[in-house]
């Protein structure tokens, strides 16, 4: 059965949304960039993603450039009131598609007001800071400049809540001595894990942790492990993965991303998967 409802709720700031939520990157063109090559395909995922039960959209003005935000608002605008739009910034798309660093307050400020201006709002629900570091990796540079341009951008109005993306510890403290953070969106999944320590301190301060590359990313999760537990569950090894991550830790929000109908079922078919202690343990060890 396919019913996001179905993974419980966590708190995203003012708002609760249901664990299973839904990543919208891969609505994009190749490589994240441009637009879509069946953009009704496009458009019915998303329509089929609140029918299931999915109320916490993950996006980006950078993704297309445009794209996705341009996307979601023909499919989903007016937005259903239940419905939690989590937008990032801190890059920018250059015309060869290049990922590239968007930091100064200036560029902060215009990718706030495009993201409005591209999802038809007068405010933002999240907005995350994604700082550098590395493509997937975080760095231990400052991030107080770009999270306070982006605090001052809540206190005109613009912003309700605000979150990280791509960074430390470290980081998030310095962030929370500027401004409130409800949620945390770093690399994780079943085989890669060095945010452990993050995710249990943020899980007893009530913050949200989101996953990136939930299932491997650009290079799909591989193991044996993973394989023989998902064979005996008669499942995917990706609902598997998923269904991993929801029962890890409960502040742990999900957002898989998918271009198929079909493939946002089988994501959401996560939900309802348990996995039993003996075979949990098989996978904790896969680490």
């Amino acid at each position: 059965m396919s019913d996001a409802s179905k993974a419980g709720t966590f708190r995203l700031g003012d708002r609760t949304v249901n664990r299973m939520g839904y990543g919208a990157m891969q609505l994009a063109g190749p490589g994240v960039f441009g637009p879509p090559k069946d953009p009704k395909a496009a458009l019915a995922v998303l329509r089929e993603a609140l029918a299931l039960g999915v109320n916490h959209i993950d996006t980006s003005d950078f993704y297309g450039p445009h794209v996705t935000n341009q996307l979601i608002r023909e499919a989903l605008h007016p937005y259903a009131d239940n419905l939690t739009l989590v937008t990032k910034v801190g890059a920018s798309r250059g015309d060869d598609a290049s990922w590239n660093p968007a930091l100064s307050p200036a560029e902060l400020t215009q990718a706030v007001h495009d993201n409005l201006r591209n999802l038809g709002l007068d405010v933002l629900d999240v907005v995350n800071l994604r700082a550098w570091g590395t493509m997937h990796a975080p760095g231990e540079e400052s991030i107080e400049q770009a999270f306070t341009t982006l605090a001052e951008l809540q206190r005109q109005g613009l912003i309700r809540h605000l979150g990280l993306s791509n960074v430390s510890a470290a980081q998030v403290k310095e962030a929370q001595g500027i401004a409130e953070v409800i949620c945390v969106q770093n690399h994780y999944n079943l085989s890669h894990r060095r945010d452990e320590p993050l995710i249990a301190e943020l899980g007893k301060q009530g913050i949200a942790y989101v996953p990136f590359f939930p299932l491997g990313g650009f290079t799909p999760l591989q193991s044996d492990a993973l394989a023989s537990v998902a064979q005996r569950l008669k499942a995917s090894q990706l609902k598997v993965a998923l269904a991993w991550l929801l029962q890890r830790a409960p502040n742990i929000l999900l957002i898989p991303g998918t271009s198929s109908v079909a493939h946002l079922r089988e994501n959401l078919t996560a939900s309802v998967l348990k996995i039993a202690p003996g075979l949990l343990a098989e996978l904790d060890a896969v680490a």
